[in-house]
């Protein structure tokens, strides 16, 4: 198993490039599928997996307890356990307080390894600063509940460096692929951790699942290349070739996503010169395949009657260019619940003049509704 070295409270340590993120595990009936869960991670941890990443909400917190069942009988020194604090919850101190120990109690330990704010933006800095929070979790890590403070990420650029420069982190979670290099913080955001010396791990290394499977004439440029390599194994390489990468999360929810894992990881090649081109190559195709020249700029919102334009569209492009159904039905469920789908358009044409793009909006809506409909998402 491919090991990156990370300092853990000050001590240099052997972390497992693979980590397991227990967000998607397998269910039954909307709840976790325990034994099958416990065998996959179990499968990855006998392979050398050591890094295992949960959070308060997952599983409707319900993740935390399978893994305390999980690890229970595992000495604590043979893995490092990362969980983090629903930010958005914490009204007080006292709720911080309250959350934190019930997360402990959770897990069933006396600390956690790796501890992040959770899911933070730029709205979230001053609760921070309000609640003192970084003066709480220092006090927690001197008290020896928590070894590593970090956070995990989901803005843009800017944001992203007023948090960079907000503390001396000892680590940070982003959301980056081959794909998202511009996306949130982007691959300059990766470089300003880099430059600052601050261990990288890295969530969504294959965008949800997008960047699993594509269409015949995709696929086949991976295949005729390493024909028995899997297509996610090249998402997860192309991250891995990023030398201050520490941990690559994948929420694994079937023991075949397990197997193929540890093979990419237990030999970890980066991806050479000629591999690089192919992945360039790749990213081409799957822009190309994009529906609506629309850059989410808003200059046509809002909408006098609710719709979401900009959201439309990056739902019709990213459906077009990674045919994934179950994102696609979650973004339009909540684009309906909302009031905010393509439907809610009326063609008043008050959108029309303040695109830059020049894009007939009213025409392109009433399109992404028929595709919808013609592909069975709706």
């Amino acid at each position: 198993m491919e090991q990156r070295t990370i300092k853990v409270n000050g001590k240099k340590e052997q972390v497992s490039l693979l980590g397991f993120g227990c967000m998607r595990l397998p269910t039954i009936d909307g709840e976790i599928d325990e034994k099958r869960a416990r065998e996959m991670v179990l499968k990855a941890l006998e392979n050398g997996v050591n890094y295992i990443d949960t959070a308060y909400p997952y599983h409707g917190g319900k993740s935390e307890l399978f893994v305390r069942d999980v690890i229970k009988d595992l000495p604590r020194d043979s893995f490092f356990l990362a969980d983090k604090l629903p930010i958005w919850d914490c009204k007080t101190q006292d709720d911080v307080e309250r959350i934190f120990h019930e997360q402990l109690a959770k897990c069933g330990v006396d600390y956690f390894d790796f501890y992040l704010i959770h899911a933070v933006n730029k709205n979230r800095i001053e609760q921070v600063q309000k609640l003192d929070l970084l003066n709480i979790l220092e006090r927690y890590r001197n008290e020896g509940k928590i070894r590593n403070i970090g956070f995990s990420f989901h803005d843009d650029l800017e944001a992203f460096k007023l948090w960079a420069d907000l503390y001396d982190w000892d680590f940070v979670q982003i959301q980056l692929n081959y794909m998202d290099t511009e996306h949130q913080q982007g691959m300059e955001g990766y470089d300003i951790l880099t430059e600052k010396d601050i261990p990288v791990i890295i969530m969504e290394p294959i965008k949800g699942g997008s960047l699993a499977s594509f269409n015949e004439t995709i696929e086949k440029e991976f295949k005729t290349y390493a024909p028995d390599r899997s297509i996610a194994s090249w998402a997860f390489r192309w991250v891995g070739s990023l030398p201050n990468v520490k941990v690559i999360l994948s929420g694994m929810s079937t023991m075949e996503q397990v197997e193929d894992n540890l093979q990419t990881f237990r030999n970890f090649q980066p991806l050479n010169d000629e591999e690089q081109a192919i992945i360039t190559s790749v990213r081409k195709q799957i822009l190309e395949l994009s529906k609506v020249d629309c850059t989410s700029c808003n200059y046509c919102m809002p909408c006098p009657h609710g719709v979401n334009i900009p959201g439309n569209f990056r739902t019709y492009n990213a459906h077009a260019m990674y045919q994934n159904d179950g994102h696609a039905k979650w973004v339009v469920k909540n684009l309906q619940d909302n009031k905010a789908y393509a439907d809610a358009c009326i063609d008043c044409g008050e959108c029309i003049p303040k695109c830059p793009q020049y894009i007939e909006i009213p025409t392109r809506l009433a399109e992404f509704d028929d595709y919808l409909k013609d592909n069975g998402i709706l």
